[in-house]
Parts: C-alpha cells; structure tokens; sequence
C-alpha cells in the first residue's frame, strides 16, 4: 500500500474520529504527496514519498522555531502535526548508527585522522548512504567532532 493510500485512510479514520488536529496533519501531508505525484506526472517511489514526508517535517519544524512564544495556538497546532507527520516518516539514526556509518567511509577512504580538508571529500561519500535515514545537521556535527584540528 503506498504511503498516500495509508494516509487517505488515516485520514479517513481521523474524520469518524471527529479528531479535526489529526484529519487536518493528514490532510496537509497527503496533499504534499499528491502534489508531487502530479509535479513527476507519476506515481511516487518509496523513497519519494520519504523524501516528501522528511521535507514537510523539516518545514514545521523551522515554522516552529520561528514562532513567537506567546502565540500558544500556533506552537500546539505544529506540535500536533509534528507528531502525526512522524508517525509515517522512517526511524531515523541514532549519533552511535551514524558514528558507525561514518568510520565505515573514512576506512574505504582511507583516512585515519580527518582534517578540515577532507570534510568535504568524506561527506560526498557519507551523504547518499544515509540520505532519508538521518538528520544532515547531527551528521555534519559528528563529522565535524571527529575532525582533528
């Protein structure tokens, strides 16, 4: 069952629920998901639908972070779809998977003690292994913890 199927249905469930929060998070996503199903004038890969789901995440999260503490409506309702939208996004790694990851690159690289210098070389290589499965910001972090100098 692909992911706007399963969503339609949440969805659908959220309505007979009367839980107007959740209907309207699901909503949201599964437009997202149509709508870029109708950008590629195709149905969406898996991955696809990851990327489109992480993206919607990654969006809420910065409207949160931007809005004033006083506005409490607005904090709760991102709140709210926050959760409902992690519900179908992948378990993502921890810092000890992306660690692990990291030093599995640096040995096909060859590389014992990493620079500043080859971050970039380093990062090129690590990115599409856990591309949709971390967080970009806490693996760069890590990287940059290993680095000496």
């Amino acid at each position: 069952m692909s992911k706007i199927d399963e969503v339609r249905k949440a969805m659908m469930e959220a309505m007979k629920a009367k839980d107007k929060e959740r209907k309207d998070a699901l909503s949201a996503l599964l437009s997202a998901l149509k709508n870029k199903a109708i950008d590629k004038r195709a149905d969406l890969t898996e991955e696809e639908e990851v990327q489109v789901i992480l993206k919607e995440i990654k969006q809420l999260k910065e409207s949160l972070e931007m809005t004033p503490a006083d506005r409490s409506d607005l904090i709760h309702e991102y709140e709210t779809r926050l959760s409902v939208l992690e519900e179908y996004a992948p378990k993502m790694m921890d810092a000890s998977e992306i660690k692990a990851v990291i030093m599995d690159v640096l040995s096909e690289l060859g590389i014992d003690a990493p620079t500043a210098k080859d971050k970039g070389k380093i990062m090129k290589e690590l990115m599409p292994k856990v591309k949709g499965k971390a967080d970009g910001k806490l693996v760069s972090e890590i990287v940059a913890s290993l680095m000496t100098e």
